[in-house]
């Protein structure tokens, strides 16, 4: 698993069946002290994320896993919503629309 932060939204007017009714956002990966980690990439929401809030996605064929229903082609998808970070080195706080 790895936080991440929502930083926008995808609309999609056609995209696999199996990804039907599953909103996409576009999240920046985020190092343990909260700073911006590589591109940016797109995720499936499985977890009601809003713009703003730092998440946890997994990646990999895992990812796939967390939709509902059959295989869904997918290779990152949020799956937790982060109410807060404590880890040494990295600033008090985090999620719920943070940084």
């Amino acid at each position: 698993m790895e936080l991440a932060k929502v930083i926008g939204r995808v609309v999609a007017t056609r995209k696999d069946q199996r990804l039907a009714g599953i909103g996409l956002l576009i999240v920046q990966p985020l190092a343990h002290d909260l700073s911006p980690r590589g591109a940016p990439q797109v995720a499936c929401n499985m977890a009601q994320a809003g713009l703003g809030e730092i998440v946890y996605t997994i990646d990999g064929y895992e990812a796939a896993y967390a939709l509902p229903g059959k295989f869904a082609p997918t290779d990152l998808a949020i799956v937790g919503n982060v109410d807060g970070v404590h880890a040494a080195g990295a600033a008090p706080g985090g999620g719920g629309g943070g940084r």
